[in-house]
């Protein structure tokens, strides 16, 4: 790197001694004992000094009043350069500006208050909605739980049959253990209809134990004994000593309706209810019907059980808040210059500084 574009660490000693051309400027540009005392000086490159005085203007504490000034190369006449006015490293600022939605904090939201939550909020998802399903008369539509549990029974109906067909005919009173097996019985056309249409295959023969066959679940079958039971009873949910009553049930559904149901003041304000909301987390069971948990943290009711009926300005799809406009790059017109005065002129107020003064004061 040559020393032609090296800056220079040393203040230049000529901008450095011009400490009384940064003070006029300083105070051309501010007002009548508003600049203090001189701070320091700091180089800002090769021949460019910034001259620091303090601000005495209430208001600005900390704040210092920056001159630069700068000389060109092998001149000793020193020249002004800019004046502003900057904070210090203990002056009184603004705080930061944070956007609503950072500032924004639980418990905010008050009866009446609508919170628009964002087009793409990472707290919501697309739910289920039937516009990508085919018509249920189409060739590729899934069978339904009802269609799902009338060919389970139709397979299990023709299991019955071919083992009808495969056991010999009883007689009582009858030894047929040494009597010859008798013949199979033919598969009817019925039945053969059926176990092509469900893609099954019918073998003659008695009906095969299902005890130990593993269950789609990944789970086995268990043998009807006291033991497969309180298994059950445990996979239920039921292996406690006493489970809540009915009335405990209901007990605890009117004080739940009663904090978050519909006849609160923020479930009246409310666009909309709690059941068409995407914030909702249903519950299980018989409650799963009126009433779910809340998982919306700016609402009231965060973490709390909510009845269906219920709402709040937070709701997920009251309003959705569309994405701002990108702005219109500034134009920014560098061919002239706009005279701003830094203080106002003195008479430019409604008060007469002189002449006489009025009787009952200024009105």
């Amino acid at each position: 790197m040559s020393a032609a574009t090296t800056r220079s660490r040393t203040p230049d000693r000529l901008c450095a001694e011009a400490v009384d051309l940064a003070r006029a400027a300083a105070e051309e540009a501010a007002a009548p004992g508003v600049v203090g005392e001189y701070v320091g000086a700091v180089s800002e490159g090769d021949r460019v000094v910034t001259h620091l005085f303090a601000c005495e203007e209430s208001g600005y504490r900390g704040w210092r009043w920056a001159v630069t000034v700068a000389r060109a190369s092998r001149a000793k006449l020193v020249t002004l350069d800019e004046t502003v006015l900057l904070p210090g490293p203990d002056s009184l600022l603004a705080p930061e500006w944070v956007p609503w939605s950072e500032r924004l904090r639980p418990g905010d939201l008050g009866p009446g208050d609508l919170l628009p939550t964002d087009a793409e909020d990472l707290r919501l998802e697309p739910g289920w909605s039937d516009e990508d399903n085919p018509p249920p008369n189409s060739v590729v539509a899934e069978p339904s739980v009802a269609e799902s549990a009338a060919a389970g029974a139709d397979v299990a109906a023709a299991a019955v049959l071919a083992e009808e067909a495969a056991a010999p005919d009883a007689v009582p009173g009858v030894d047929t253990s040494a009597a010859p097996a008798a013949a199979p019985r033919e598969v009817s056309e019925g039945l053969a209809a059926l176990a092509e249409a469900e893609d099954a295959e019918v073998t003659p023969g008695p009906a095969a134990d299902l005890t130990g066959t593993p269950l789609p679940t990944g789970r086995t079958a268990p043998a009807t004994s006291r033991g497969a039971i309180t298994e059950v009873a445990e996979e239920l949910g039921m292996g406690r000593a006493r489970v809540l009553s009915r009335y405990g049930l209901h007990t605890a559904a009117d004080r739940w309706e009663e904090s978050y149901g519909p006849k609160t003041t923020m479930a009246q304000a409310a666009p909309a209810s709690c059941a068409s909301c995407g914030f909702l987390v249903p519950l299980a069971g018989s409650l799963r019907q009126a009433f779910g948990v809340c998982a919306n943290e700016f609402s009231p009711a965060d973490g709390r059980v909510v009845a269906l009926s219920y709402g709040c300005g937070g709701h997920s799809e009251a309003a959705v808040m569309p994405k701002p406009p990108q702005p219109v790059p500034p134009v920014l017109d560098e061919t002239r210059v706009d005279p701003l005065p830094l203080r106002p002129a003195p008479d430019s107020g409604s008060v007469q500084t002189e002449g006489p003064a009025e009787e009952f004061g200024h009105s």
